[in-house]
């Protein structure tokens, strides 16, 4: 009995001595765990810290590109809005410049021919002028007729030796060329009741010598009144 309560005793010493070591070792173990856990969360802590500082740095910077570029498209819609309505007003301005130049080319033409029908009547004005200036001579020796050239390009004609009881008295009318290139009596001294009509015969007919001889039938005629 005295063994077996021995073994007991000795038995239950080794269980103790095993369990305080095996804890002690098992304490140990579980320390350096530890410790090893926590010097590896630190340095993930600190590596995945690190690596949030540059993540936010990245998005500060693409935020910051990103309102760099709203800035750039901002810019250019205003440039291009400036140049649409440039390219108005460059169309407005060429076409005014078209309607222009095309009312300055019609006051050409206009213009052109007004000169062309002005020249005309000029020259057909001064082919008359100098076809009763040819014949100046002739009827101032036959009709006794004096021509005098007076203002505004007009013509006075002068009768004589028309009164036989005065021949120096003058009977005169004037004549001149109108705007539309007619013959025009301007004055008659003393008045014909026909000079009208004689002026009409004379625009039908283009006869100045009828015309000036007649004159002088209805002066003539008129002294016997």
């Amino acid at each position: 009995e005295d063994e077996i309560t021995l073994f007991e005793r000795d038995m239950k010493e080794f269980w103790i001595q095993f369990k305080i070591s095996y804890s002690t070792e098992q304490i140990n173990q579980t320390s350096a765990l530890r410790d090893l856990c926590k010097e590896t969360i630190e340095a993930l802590s600190e590596k995945w810290s690190k690596k949030l500082k540059e993540e936010d740095l990245m998005i500060d910077k693409i935020q910051e590109y990103n309102n760099e570029i709203l800035q750039q498209n901002k810019y250019v819609a205003e440039k291009e809005e400036q140049l649409t309505e440039i390219k108005s007003k460059l169309n407005e301005e060429e076409e005014q410049q078209k309607n222009l130049t095309d009312s300055i080319q019609e006051l050409k033409e206009e213009l052109m021919k007004k000169m062309e029908i002005k020249s005309s009547k000029n020259e057909a004005a001064k082919e008359k002028v100098e076809r009763v200036s040819k014949i100046k001579t002739l009827f101032k020796e036959r009709l006794g007729l004096e021509m005098r050239r007076i203002h505004d390009e007009q013509l006075q004609f002068i009768f004589r030796h028309i009164d036989h009881k005065d021949p120096d008295k003058p009977y005169m009318f004037t004549l001149s060329i109108n705007e539309q290139g007619d013959y025009e009596v301007t004055s008659c001294t003393p008045p014909l009741d026909c000079i009208a009509e004689l002026q009409l015969k004379l625009r039908e007919t283009n006869n100045f010598s009828a015309f000036v001889a007649n004159i002088r039938k209805a002066f003539t005629a008129l002294s016997y009144k």
